[in-house]
Protein backbone atom coordinates (compact mmCIF):
# COMPACT_ATOMS: atom_id res chain seq x y z
CA UNK A 1 0.00 0.00 0.00
CA UNK A 2 2.86 2.36 0.86
CA UNK A 3 4.43 1.61 -2.54
CA UNK A 4 1.10 2.38 -4.26
CA UNK A 5 0.86 5.80 -2.55
CA UNK A 6 4.46 6.52 -3.52
CA UNK A 7 3.68 5.64 -7.17
CA UNK A 8 0.55 7.82 -7.17
CA UNK A 9 2.42 10.81 -5.73
CA UNK A 10 5.25 10.30 -8.24
CA UNK A 11 2.76 10.03 -11.10
CA UNK A 12 0.94 13.16 -9.94
CA UNK A 13 4.19 15.13 -9.66
CA UNK A 14 5.22 13.93 -13.11
CA UNK A 15 1.94 14.94 -14.75
CA UNK A 16 1.56 18.29 -12.99
CA UNK A 17 4.06 20.18 -15.23
CA UNK A 18 2.45 18.65 -18.33
CA UNK A 19 -0.93 19.82 -17.14
CA UNK A 20 0.40 23.33 -16.53
CA UNK A 21 2.11 23.41 -19.94
CA UNK A 22 -1.10 22.33 -21.61
CA UNK A 23 -2.98 25.13 -19.87
CA UNK A 24 -0.43 27.68 -21.09
CA UNK A 25 -0.98 26.52 -24.67
CA UNK A 26 -4.73 26.90 -24.22
CA UNK A 27 -4.18 30.41 -22.86
CA UNK A 28 -2.21 31.29 -26.00
CA UNK A 29 -5.07 30.02 -28.14
CA UNK A 30 -7.48 32.15 -26.12
CA UNK A 31 -5.23 35.20 -26.57
CA UNK A 32 -5.11 34.82 -30.35
CA UNK A 33 -8.85 34.23 -30.52
CA UNK A 34 -9.33 37.75 -29.08
CA UNK A 35 -8.17 39.06 -32.45
CA UNK A 36 -11.02 39.10 -34.94
CA UNK A 37 -10.23 37.78 -38.41
CA UNK A 38 -12.81 37.59 -41.15
CA UNK A 39 -13.00 36.97 -44.85
CA UNK A 40 -15.81 38.82 -46.57
CA UNK A 41 -16.97 37.30 -49.86
CA UNK A 42 -18.74 39.98 -51.87
CA UNK A 43 -20.38 39.48 -55.25
CA UNK A 44 -20.84 42.73 -57.20
CA UNK A 45 -23.32 43.52 -59.95
CA UNK A 46 -21.12 43.90 -63.08
CA UNK A 47 -22.49 47.31 -64.09
CA UNK A 48 -21.36 48.78 -60.75
CA UNK A 49 -17.91 47.20 -60.55
CA UNK A 50 -15.75 50.29 -61.22
CA UNK A 51 -17.80 52.49 -58.91
CA UNK A 52 -17.81 49.85 -56.18
CA UNK A 53 -14.02 49.41 -56.36
CA UNK A 54 -13.43 53.15 -55.96
CA UNK A 55 -15.70 53.32 -52.90
CA UNK A 56 -14.12 50.19 -51.40
CA UNK A 57 -10.58 51.52 -51.88
CA UNK A 58 -11.53 54.75 -50.15
CA UNK A 59 -13.17 52.92 -47.24
CA UNK A 60 -10.38 50.38 -46.72
CA UNK A 61 -7.65 53.05 -46.78
CA UNK A 62 -9.54 55.23 -44.29
CA UNK A 63 -10.18 52.28 -41.97
CA UNK A 64 -6.53 51.27 -41.75
CA UNK A 65 -5.27 54.85 -41.52
CA UNK A 66 -7.78 56.24 -39.02
CA UNK A 67 -8.72 53.29 -36.82
CA UNK A 68 -6.14 52.00 -34.36
CA UNK A 69 -7.95 48.66 -33.95
CA UNK A 70 -8.12 47.93 -37.68
CA UNK A 71 -5.07 45.91 -38.63
CA UNK A 72 -6.15 45.02 -42.15
CA UNK A 73 -8.93 45.70 -44.61
CA UNK A 74 -7.31 44.08 -47.64
CA UNK A 75 -9.63 43.86 -50.67
CA UNK A 76 -8.88 41.69 -53.69
CA UNK A 77 -10.76 40.06 -56.54
CA UNK A 78 -10.57 36.63 -58.09
CA UNK A 79 -8.39 36.41 -61.21
CA UNK A 80 -11.13 34.94 -63.35
CA UNK A 81 -13.99 37.00 -61.93
CA UNK A 82 -13.45 40.66 -61.09
CA UNK A 83 -16.93 40.85 -59.61
CA UNK A 84 -15.98 38.27 -56.95
CA UNK A 85 -14.39 40.45 -54.28
CA UNK A 86 -12.70 39.01 -51.19
CA UNK A 87 -11.70 41.18 -48.24
CA UNK A 88 -9.30 40.04 -45.52
CA UNK A 89 -10.40 41.89 -42.40
CA UNK A 90 -8.26 41.79 -39.25
CA UNK A 91 -9.26 43.67 -36.11
CA UNK A 92 -7.39 43.87 -32.80
CA UNK A 93 -10.52 42.54 -31.09
CA UNK A 94 -14.29 42.44 -31.37
CA UNK A 95 -14.62 45.89 -29.78
CA UNK A 96 -12.47 47.38 -32.57
CA UNK A 97 -14.80 45.76 -35.11
CA UNK A 98 -17.85 47.22 -33.36
CA UNK A 99 -16.25 50.69 -33.44
CA UNK A 100 -15.42 50.23 -37.12
CA UNK A 101 -19.10 49.66 -37.94
CA UNK A 102 -19.95 53.09 -36.49
CA UNK A 103 -17.35 55.14 -38.38
CA UNK A 104 -18.49 57.66 -41.00
CA UNK A 105 -16.35 56.06 -43.74
CA UNK A 106 -17.81 52.58 -43.13
CA UNK A 107 -21.38 53.90 -42.99
CA UNK A 108 -20.78 55.80 -46.25
CA UNK A 109 -19.38 52.62 -47.86
CA UNK A 110 -22.27 50.46 -46.67
CA UNK A 111 -25.05 52.87 -47.68
CA UNK A 112 -23.57 53.86 -51.04
CA UNK A 113 -22.87 50.30 -52.20
CA UNK A 114 -26.05 48.53 -51.08
CA UNK A 115 -27.52 48.47 -54.62
CA UNK A 116 -24.19 47.24 -56.05
CA UNK A 117 -23.88 44.11 -53.91
CA UNK A 118 -25.39 40.97 -55.37
CA UNK A 119 -24.29 38.75 -52.49
CA UNK A 120 -22.39 38.92 -49.21
CA UNK A 121 -20.98 36.14 -47.05
CA UNK A 122 -18.98 36.85 -43.89
CA UNK A 123 -16.68 34.04 -42.74
CA UNK A 124 -15.19 34.38 -39.26
CA UNK A 125 -11.74 32.82 -38.92
CA UNK A 126 -9.17 32.07 -36.22
CA UNK A 127 -5.49 32.80 -36.79
CA UNK A 128 -3.35 29.68 -36.54
CA UNK A 129 -0.07 31.55 -36.07
CA UNK A 130 -0.76 35.15 -35.09
CA UNK A 131 2.77 35.43 -33.68
CA UNK A 132 4.10 35.33 -37.26
CA UNK A 133 1.83 38.13 -38.49
CA UNK A 134 4.20 41.03 -37.71
CA UNK A 135 6.88 39.33 -39.82
CA UNK A 136 4.48 38.86 -42.74
CA UNK A 137 3.40 42.49 -42.77
CA UNK A 138 6.94 43.82 -42.19
CA UNK A 139 8.05 42.33 -45.50
CA UNK A 140 5.82 44.75 -47.40
CA UNK A 141 8.42 47.47 -46.89
CA UNK A 142 10.99 45.32 -48.73
CA UNK A 143 8.98 45.21 -51.94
Amino acid sequence: MKYFKYMMVTLFMTLLPVSCTSQKKEDKIDETSKMMVRIAEVEIEPEYLDEYIEILKEESAASVKLEKGVISIFPMFQKNSKTSIRILEIYANHAAYELHLKTPHFIKYKTSTVKMVKGLKLIDMYAIDSNNMPEIFSKLDEH
